[in-house]
């Protein structure tokens, strides 16, 4: 098979290979659509003082700069923006604005990447993917083929082969696959392999953000963001898009955090994709209610403790529609985990005492857990409510209560 030529603007040109350490250092990126959702998130993996400037942004971006990941200008580029900055990544749609920014880069000699134009940058990003301790990155010119490249490389690494796989033309249809709690290393062989064959990908908020930088170009990436109170995809849309793409002929996955049935509407997508006549592959992922404890130390279970483990979804507390039998909860000796319940804790924990759970009982808050950013809280039942609004916990996070919290604590 002839190898695909770079493309036309970027023949004659070698890039020099280089790391960038970027911890604490200014890096400017002007513009914040789905190219800059891209490549965000491997600046803040790297540590970066992010300055990001765009009028807008995509929900996911949006979400970065709530979290304080970087600091967000509500406007359009002005010359001197680059003041300071050690490397620039300009991804507007605005050629004027892309060229004005690498002018104002070249002036600064600040090494600048264009999403526009390859040949007008002074520096390229590279189709980059990480296995362990290992950066695999790869620059051709040509994108589709540095990406194609990257993945045989990186999944050789993961098996232990160095053989590049043979592309695989896949039928249209649908993958709902589980991204895993949110350390890209945590998806599954299979969900890697299916997201790497993917013409389309619509992906959640909590899925492996890392995951869709490591996409080709050539994959069109569908934010279906569910922040909480903000700007959301309905399910209905969010199936309907689904269904379209399949039927226009394309290969869809469906990423998700955690895993697709685990409070994850997976069986309402699948249902309606089976409706319309779709094939439907569903792959597990590791749960953030079994997950996220065990990587703060926090076993769900314990030989001599507890016979069980309860997960809920704490997205609608005791009093309102809840479905959740609170006093038989209340009554039950083993663990509970809380999903979605960072703003319904202190209803929840008040119910628990009413029914019978001690105040004493010992409860861990892990915001963003298996990630960077992951922060385990301590507290008990009396004082949990307290400490997240003292501690100003975010979702997502997983809360645990029982005994187990503290059992393997040194």
């Amino acid at each position: 098979m002839t190898a695909p030529k770079p493309h036309p603007s970027t023949e004659g040109l070698t890039p020099y290979p280089v790391g960038l350490l970027l911890t604490d250092r200014r890096v400017v990126v002007v513009g914040g659509g789905q190219v800059a959702q891209r490549r965000l998130p491997a600046l803040i993996a790297a540590g970066a003082d992010i300055q990001l400037i765009s009028p807008a942004t995509t929900p996911a971006v949006h979400a970065m700069a709530d979290a304080g990941e970087l600091t967000w200008h509500r406007r359009g580029y002005a010359d001197g923006d680059l003041d300071g900055a050690w490397y620039v990544l300009v991804a507007t749609d605005d050629v004027a604005v892309n060229t004005a920014v690498s002018a104002e880069a070249e002036r600064r000699r600040v090494f600048c990447a264009r999403s526009d134009d390859a040949a007008a940058a002074t520096a390229w990003t590279p189709a980059s993917g990480r296995d362990g301790g290992a950066t695999v990155a790869v620059l051709t010119g040509d994108p589709r083929h540095s990406a194609a490249l990257r993945d045989a490389v990186v999944e050789g690494l993961r098996d232990g082969s160095l053989a590049a796989r043979q592309y695989r033309e896949r039928t249209p249809g649908v993958a709902l696959v589980g991204g895993g709690p949110g350390d890209p290393d945590l998806i599954t062989v299979r969900g890697r392999r299916l997201l790497a064959d993917a013409d389309v990908v619509v992906a959640d908020r909590l899925a492996p953000r890392e995951l869709l930088a490591e996409l080709p170009e050539h994959v069109e990436v569908i934010d279906a963001s569910k922040i909480p109170y903000g700007r959301f995809m309905a399910q209905e849309a969010i199936n309907r898009t689904l269904i379209e793409h399949a039927k226009a002929g394309r290969f869809v996955v469906r990423l998700k955090g955690g895993d697709p049935y685990v409070f994850g509407r997976g069986g309402e997508e699948l249902l309606a994709c089976v409706e319309a006549g779709l094939p439907v592959t569903v792959v597990p992922g590791i749960s953030s209610s079994i997950s996220v404890p065990a990587a703060v130390g926090i076993p769900v279970t314990h030989r001599g403790m507890t016979h069980e483990f309860t997960v809920i979804s704490g997205h609608v507390g005791p009093g309102e529609r809840s479905l959740t039998n609170w006093d038989a909860v209340a009554r039950m000796t083993g663990t509970l985990v809380l999903l979605m319940a960072v703003d319904k804790i202190g209803a929840i924990a008040a119910e628990l005492i009413a029914h019978g759970r001690a105040g004493s009982t010992p409860v861990a808050v892990v915001q963003e857990g298996t990630t960077a950013a992951q922060r385990r809280v301590d507290a008990t039942l009396d004082t949990v409510a307290a400490v997240v609004e003292t501690e100003q916990i975010k979702p997502p996070a997983v809360i645990v209560i029982g005994d187990v919290v503290n059992v393997l604590a040194g």
